[in-house]
């Protein structure tokens, strides 16, 4: 089996290859980033030397570079994990959020057809559903859920699923498509919510909070997703959407006050600063649909799944500090430059 991994150099995509080189261990997996500023290539230096294992700097919105990769590699099947995801940067330049996310979700597809991939997987996000209210904590999002898009990221987002979807009908791509809630874990970038605390904390600095802190979010555990996708590359049906969920609903402030705790610091550092435009206010996902037709569920609670993180992050201080001083953008070049 040849994969391709794109966006394998983030946060998610770069924990997906790791469980699938530790789960299928004979498979050639062949990661392609553009390691913009969220992709980070020392992050992947465990596998780098794997003959099972190829990087390739690019990016996915470069028809030439993708086709000419696809070319080389034959690949059976792909996984799109490349996307720019952070929705405070979007409001800021939609721009690029719209080029990388579309486009490039229809050059990868473009290729996949011609040659002949086997399955396209697109990563998508519950951002997609909008938001729900606060005060009915019985509903949630189902694959059925209309999109109603609130950011340029997840109008972004619901456009490439659409986009896909089309594809799939119109070309006959077997395409299948997964919906995650807020993803926690190992490796993430330190703009969002739970690296940035932890971050913050250690370093006694103040905890900047959006609003009053009460907008919800369901965790879930990075390893989670991506048992979650295996399971629809095996057996999930081409045409068909999957919502992947944690059951770890939490507010904002709830996530940052264990947070505080967990590291032994007051919550004299929380500071409340201006709500984002358009701030969704609750996210929530019901799985029921993947656990009934694949099996699948979330193993780790939020309490569980949160020590594993902040111990990794106190275990891996470097990792992140590289990244808050910019020195991990120079590892490329380092590593790389004279090849």
């Amino acid at each position: 089996m040849k994969m391709l991994v794109t966006g394998g150099a983030g946060f998610i995509g770069a924990n997906f290859v790791f469980y699938m080189m530790k789960e299928h261990p004979d498979y050639d997996i062949v990661c392609l980033d553009a390691l913009t500023y969220a992709g980070n290539l020392e992050t992947l230096e465990p596998v780098m030397s794997s003959p099972h294992f190829r990087f390739v700097k690019g990016d996915v919105a470069d028809r030439d570079t993708v086709f000419r990769l696809f070319e080389e590699e034959k690949f059976d099947v792909v996984v799109n994990f490349a996307a720019e995801s952070h929705v405070d940067r979007s409001i800021e330049d939609p721009g690029i959020f719209l080029r990388t996310n579309i486009l490039g979700t229809q050059v990868l597809m473009d290729a996949s057809i011609k040659y002949e991939v086997g399955r396209y997987h697109q990563v998508g996000t519950d951002e997609v559903y909008g938001d729900l209210p606060l005060d009915r904590p019985d509903l949630f999002f189902t694959e059925d859920t209309p999109i109603t898009a609130s950011s340029p990221y997840s109008a972004s987002k619901a456009s490439a699923d659409l986009l896909a979807m089309a594809y799939h009908r119109t070309f006959g791509l077997p395409v299948t498509i997964s919906r995650c809630s807020n993803n926690y874990g190992p490796y993430q970038f330190p703009e969002k919510l739970i690296p940035l605390m932890i971050a913050n904390a250690l370093a006694d600095k103040e905890l900047p909070v959006y609003g009053t802190g009460e907008n919800v979010r369901d965790w879930l555990y990075v390893e989670d997703h991506c048992r979650a996708i295996d399971m629809i590359l095996q057996d999930g049906v081409p045409g068909e959407v999957y919502n992947i969920g944690g059951h770890n609903e939490r507010n904002n402030l709830e996530v940052v006050k264990t947070i505080l705790r967990q590291v032994g610091k007051p919550e004299s550092l929380i500071t409340f600063v201006g709500d984002r435009k358009g701030h969704d206010l609750r996210y929530a996902i019901d799985p029921a649909k993947i656990n009934r037709e694949l099996g699948w569920l979330p193993t780790t609670k939020f309490d569980d799944g949160i020590k594993l993180t902040i111990d990794w992050y106190l275990d891996n201080r470097s990792w992140w500090e590289n990244i808050i001083s910019g020195d991990y953008q120079q590892y490329y070049k380092k590593m790389y430059g004279n090849r």
